[in-house]
């Protein structure tokens, strides 16, 4: 009952931060606005924007005779796409969007083995309520497209992961905060968790928290997701995620985080570099062993990709 209480005292705590930051946030915006003359001509009411961003990284390189060493042969794909469509009309608010990614890297030490790979969709319908805040409803899905390994020089390569194992459900209602069009701020108190396990050999392993023999985990707590997108400077743009989750029916100070950075460097027209940083901790994942100890347990999970290559916005 204790961990309850204060899982539920973080998030009014959360909420009057932000709370507390509306009037300033709101002074901002109507000096802003005082400087901005909006073009007579424009009489502009489009209900739907969609767009799409493609990024597609390719390197390849061999060695024949080289005495400082290396691979012979080295080959890596990586790529992106980001989709959404919004929807705004009136006080209605509807947000899709399509986080995507896979890499792949073949090198002739290491054989073939993918770099990246994500499948994240999220729906989320709200009604505005005033003063930035809108009563909503989010659907999240995050899962994989392929295999995924764990790789030791000492065994052969073991299977942790494939598509829909694990796969994270998420149904939430809350108040979602837009201040500004580039930032937004989701607060539910009682969110549904579906951990999906939908492989025989990991579910046997009782793999990402489910019970042994088990497909599906349910968990129920408090979830925030912060989103913010924005153009540092001139061809430069961060697009950032923060979602933090708290299981109400275990170990709810076991905070589950799921944090996902992207730079993305405009050179030209076509021609792009993208920085991508991810770190998820989750108590449920304890694949990875201590060497000291050979104890197995959770860690911090931190994935890092750059690459330079085509990119086209739609």
């Amino acid at each position: 009952m204790r961990k309850f209480t204060l899982s539920i005292a973080c998030c009014l705590l959360c909420f009057m931060t932000v709370q507390a930051q509306n009037d300033w946030i709101k002074t901002q915006r109507e000096e802003t606005a005082k400087k901005i003359k909006k073009d007579d001509k424009d009489t502009s009411t489009q209900i739907w924007r969609k767009g799409l961003n493609l990024n597609v990284n390719i390197n390849q390189g061999t060695l024949t005779n080289w005495a400082a060493g290396g691979d012979n042969f080295s080959f890596s794909l990586g790529s992106t796409v980001y989709a959404w469509a919004f929807y705004k009309e009136g006080r209605r608010a509807w947000d899709n969007v399509a986080d995507l990614a896979y890499g792949y890297i073949n090198t002739t030490s290491l054989g073939g083995r993918k770099s990246d790979d994500r499948i994240d969709l999220t729906s989320k319908y709200g009604y505005d309520i005033g003063r930035h805040w809108y009563v909503s409803g989010l659907v999240n899905l995050r899962t994989q497209f392929t295999n995924g390994y764990l790789y030791s020089s000492e065994a052969p390569p073991q299977l942790s992961s494939k598509f829909f194992a694990p796969a994270y459900v998420l149904l939430s209602p809350g108040f979602d905060y837009k201040p500004v069009p580039e930032f937004s701020l989701f607060l539910s108190p009682a969110t549904s968790r579906f951990v999906f396990v939908a492989d025989d050999l990991l579910s046997k392993q009782g793999a990402y928290g489910v019970d042994t023999g088990k497909y599906f985990k349910y968990e129920i707590g408090a979830y925030l997701s912060a989103n913010y997108v924005k153009t540092v400077v001139k061809n430069v743009t961060y697009k950032g995620r923060l979602d933090l989750f708290s299981n109400y029916l275990h170990n709810p100070q076991n905070i589950v985080v799921f944090f996902t950075n992207a730079f993305e460097l405009k050179v030209n027209r076509y021609i792009s570099a993208v920085l991508n940083v991810d770190m998820i901790y989750d108590d449920n994942v304890k694949v990875f062993e201590n060497k000291k100890t050979g104890v197995m347990g959770p860690r911090l999970q931190v994935k890092q990709v750059i690459g330079v290559g085509f990119a086209a916005k739609f």
